[in-house]
């Protein structure tokens, strides 16, 4: 797609950009030349508008064609990002493996009847459900029909796969920590040796909370649909559970649920829980936005012990605000991904895009910076467990399934916050 990047040629980038966002959620694979233009166009008129701010003037024509070309461009980079996960997973296999597990045709079959007859092991389904009502999803079984079922977005967190995951065999996990409070002295040949000081070893518990879903459907809607149950009911209740979880992960107040890793933050609830003390919160150096200056002293604040691995955690949106800025010799600090499977960068370090981190506001902690996986830890009890259920509430099945699941910090040092505030200290 040629884009024109003329300052004053509004309406042709705007078409341009447009087009560019709509085919950016369409395409596979993303085209790396449209997002390298689009990059050069939110570059140039990025400047424009700061001079025009220098001059004491506001164009709105060009504040409207910069969020335009912004929201472009993020489109863009995560239709690429989201391309390289694609090639990754196809790496793990195809033709029905995933990893080094291969596709049971006799499970499948056992599954499909379990779901229609109870015979064997389970999967889920969203909501109670009957045959005689449309909106129950009576519409699952007429004559002739789209076999095809639309889902509503939910956006999953990446929590997961960034922290460090463990499975445990029993009902919890303690870790436990040394301070490294052992003194030492220098001292001449027959000079007294007084007793110095003893490391302490304190105790963390991380106890699995449990997430439970107890959806039904009517016996005759199980024996009439012709829609793929393994595929959707199996999705359905994993896509929930994942989101749920995520969400946790980042907020959880340790309730029945994991301690999220936000809660951790100076002047946050569970800042005190954590032997080592708080995650450090670092101010923004602007009221109400980020400033270079600002994540610059976040990541350099960091020790370079856990820099190797580091990466920022923000929201989406929060990504866009910090694609404005730029260095003290006027670079962005903001790079975008030109090749499959590389990250964006932000200040030469990756970017990881969190639903559910808070926004760019006064006040809020808008983005984290260090190694995740060094600092948090999540909790596995067990897997996904289905219990059938035909007798409760008849005629309707139902299928209770549960997870447990936990999650806490378990080292603050390796992660640093940023709290939107003019103040540069927290």
């Amino acid at each position: 797609m040629n884009m024109q990047t003329n300052l004053r040629g509004g309406t042709a980038l705007g078409r341009g950009l447009i087009a560019v966002r709509a085919e950016a959620q369409a395409k596979t694979p993303a085209n790396f030349g449209e997002l390298a233009v689009a990059w050069e166009a939110f570059k140039a008129t990025h400047t424009a508008q700061l001079d025009e701010i220098k001059a004491g003037k506001t164009d709105v024509l060009t504040t409207d064609k910069l969020d335009t070309i912004n929201a472009a461009l993020t489109e863009l980079q995560t239709a690429v990002d989201d391309q390289a996960k694609i090639q990754a997973a196809a790496k793990l296999g195809d033709g029905g493996v995933i990893g080094d597990i291969h596709a049971d045709p006799e499970y499948s079959a056992a599954f499909k009847a379990h779901m229609r007859k109870g015979d064997k092991a389970p999967a889920d389904i969203q909501a109670a459900m009957s045959r005689g009502t449309d909106a129950d999803g009576g519409y699952l079984a007429p004559i002739e029909w789209d076999r095809t079922i639309g889902e509503k977005l939910k956006r999953i967190s990446p929590m997961r796969q960034e922290s460090r995951v463990i499975t445990i065999s029993v009902a919890g996990f303690k870790k436990y920590f040394g301070d490294r409070n052992v003194g030492s002295g220098w001292v001449g040949e027959t000079a007294s040796r007084p007793a110095t000081t003893t490391p302490q070893i304190g105790t963390l518990d991380f106890t699995p909370g449990e997430l439970y879903a107890n959806p039904a459907i009517t016996q005759q809607l199980l024996d009439d649909a012709a829609v793929d149950l393994e595929q959707w009911l199996g999705s359905e209740v994993d896509t929930e559970f994942n989101r749920q979880e995520g969400i946790a992960f980042l907020s959880g107040d340790g309730v029945n649920k994991p301690y999220g890793v936000l809660t951790y933050v100076t002047g946050a609830a569970n800042a005190a829980r954590h032997p080592y003390g708080a995650i450090k919160a670092l101010g923004s150096q602007a009221a109400t936005a980020f400033s270079g200056d600002g994540l610059l002293d976040v990541m350099y604040d960091l020790p370079s012990e856990f820099a190797a691995n580091a990466k920022w955690h923000m929201n989406r949106l929060s990504i866009g605000t910090a694609r404005k800025l730029k260095d003290g010799q006027g670079n962005y600090l903001w790079q975008p991904s030109y090749a499959s499977g590389q990250p964006q960068t932000l200040a030469g370090a990756p970017v990881v895009e969190y639903p559910d981190m808070p926004l760019v506001a006064a006040g809020n902690i808008a983005a984290l910076f260090g190694d995740m996986e060094a600092t948090y830890l999540v909790i596995d009890r067990v897997g996904i467990r289905i219990l059938r259920d035909p007798y409760t509430n008849k005629p309707f099945v139902h299928f209770y399934t549960t997870k447990r699941v936990g999650g806490g910090v378990h080292n603050p040092e390796p992660m640093r916050a940023v709290k939107i505030q003019a103040a540069a200290t927290v």
